[in-house]
């Protein structure tokens, strides 16, 4: 009986196992709301047995080629993001407006700096209005390449707009040339090379409606006399007037060389007979002048018995001893179209052209008051040269926009002070015996232009803890103003200052002149 009983049970273990069985290699059907969704599945449909030969694990270096790959991938993706993400920045910049700025003092004296054009000629504008500045200066391109990109649609539009919204008036803009061109150059293929860069210019010029350019002469180069090179000039100048509608060319007064400095005795424009006898040759005289830089005047006149420190020594013109006098003698004052307003680093008569704050060098504050208030010097762009500290020039456009709006301490003080001076005569022992003014008075002046020099000294000091004057990081206090040792031709050598931030250093012969500018 029992045995009966097992055997029933194997009989019913067996017919369960092969119901399980069958059932596993049966069709599953599913029921779906739409109808009937049937699907064959084999138990062993998921079981295989794999060979390791063929999935054989990746060696090390694919691997790491592979994370390498995705990192690639990944960086990809994120720069085009970044990029999308400055895209979106720049547009969103608004376009700044006269009336985010200072007010600018209403005054018949156009004073302004030479500003970087860092980012756009648009930018110039901003970085003018920024200071207080009525006229400015600024490089159409880079002034140390022959060749530049063109200026955008976008650009050119922006710039004019600019003016017209700002207020500032073409005739109060004086774009810089290049150092590189050399128009007296007696080598025809660079002359053409100087004069093709030179024509770009002036084309420039026109296109952003501007009406005057400042250029240096040129140099003989050692290779020619100086009538000849006088006559290249003045070619050049007649072939740009034929290319051109209306641009006036201002020839600048240049420093004739010590023997010791590179290209001495070759640069053109030392003396103004020189600038005259250029614009003698130059058949459309209504569109040439010439521009005066006050730290270039006295390099040799103080030499010759006068020097326009002094009232006498700038101001008369029926003494033949006087700046103006000379000028107005070899050029004519009628050609005066600009100047270039800046102190000396350089002692008088040293034939050195080395730019220095307004007040803190050689030519001292009472130069400036002088000249500002001379009527004939009314209407045309002054513009300053001077180092600039903490300008703009370079880095991305958030770090300029950011330097601008903190910076450029140094050109607005210097701008307001010659802006408070201009006009009014400085009064000297001499003054007070002949118009009968009060030691009080002579006190008082004094005081004033003292106060005014402090101003700008502090306004210097507290710049250049931070940048150089050329804008770049400073080591600490007095870093910027550090000297240097150089070689001259002969061998030996002598202290020389640190160049400013428009100093063109000593090119050669075959730039436009060797001096510092």
């Amino acid at each position: 009986m029992a045995l009966r009983r097992r055997s029933s049970r194997l009989t019913i273990l067996a017919t369960a196992l092969a119901v399980r069985v069958a059932t596993a290699a049966a069709t599953v059907s599913f029921a779906s709301t739409s109808g009937m969704l049937s699907r064959s599945v084999s138990p062993l449909s998921s079981l295989s047995v794999s060979d390791p030969d063929d999935n054989p694990r990746p060696t090390k270096r694919a691997r790491k080629a592979g994370d390498e790959g995705q990192k690639g991938e990944e960086g990809a993706k994120n720069m085009q993001t970044n990029r999308k993400k400055a895209m979106r920045t720049k547009k969103e910049i608004p376009e700044p407006k006269p009336e985010d700025f200072p007010a600018r003092m209403t005054n018949r004296w156009k004073i302004g700096p030479h500003v970087s054009s860092a980012g756009g000629v648009e930018n110039a504008i901003v970085n003018a209005a920024r200071v207080g500045a009525n006229a400015f200066a600024i490089f159409l391109k880079s002034q140390r390449k022959w060749d530049s990109k063109p200026l955008t649609d976008e650009s050119i539009a922006k710039f004019k707009h600019r003016m017209k919204d700002f207020g500032y008036s073409p005739s109060h803009v004086l774009p810089h040339g290049s150092y590189l061109v050399n128009l007296g150059n007696p080598d025809s293929l660079k002359r053409e090379k100087s004069y093709q860069c030179f024509l770009d210019d002036l084309k420039r010029c026109e296109q952003l409606g501007l009406e005057l350019y400042n250029v240096h002469p040129g140099s003989t180069v050692g290779a020619a006399t100086t009538e000849q090179s006088l006559a290249l000039i003045a070619e050049c100048i007649n072939r740009a007037h034929k290319e051109t509608e209306s641009v006036v060319i201002v020839l600048e007064n240049m420093v004739r060389l010590t023997v010791t400095q590179a290209g001495s005795g070759n640069v053109i424009g030392s003396r103004f007979s020189e600038l005259g006898d250029i614009i003698e040759q130059v058949e459309d005289k209504t569109r040439v002048g010439v521009c005066l830089d006050t730290c270039e005047c006295p390099s040799k006149r103080k030499m010759e018995g006068y020097d326009i420190t002094t009232r006498d020594g700038w101001n008369a013109t029926s003494t033949p001893a006087t700046v103006l006098a000379e000028f107005d003698r070899d050029v004519g004052m009628s050609y005066l179209r600009g100047m270039h307003i800046n102190d000396s680093k350089a002692e008088l008569a040293s034939k050195k052209d080395r730019h220095e704050n307004i007040g803190l060098g050689h030519l001292g504050l009472r130069t400036f008051a002088h000249i500002l208030s001379d009527p004939r010097t009314r209407d045309i762009p002054l513009i300053l040269e001077t180092p600039a500290y903490d300008v703009p020039s370079s880095g991305s456009a958030a770090a300029r926009e950011r330097l601008a709006a903190e910076g450029m301490g140094v050109w607005r003080t210097e701008v307001s002070v010659l802006n408070r001076l201009s006009g009014r005569l400085p009064i000297s022992k001499e003054n007070d015996e002949r118009d009968g003014k009060s030691q009080d008075g002579v006190a008082l002046k004094e005081r004033e232009l003292e106060d005014c020099r402090a101003e700008i000294a502090d306004a210097v000091a507290k710049a250049s803890k931070l940048r150089d004057a050329k804008g770049k990081k400073a080591g600490g206090v007095g870093g910027a103003r550090k000297g240097k040792k150089r070689k001259t031709r002969k061998g030996t050598e002598e202290e020389e200052d640190e160049l400013d931030d428009h100093d063109e250093g000593q090119d050669g012969d075959e730039s436009c002149c060797g001096s510092a500018h």
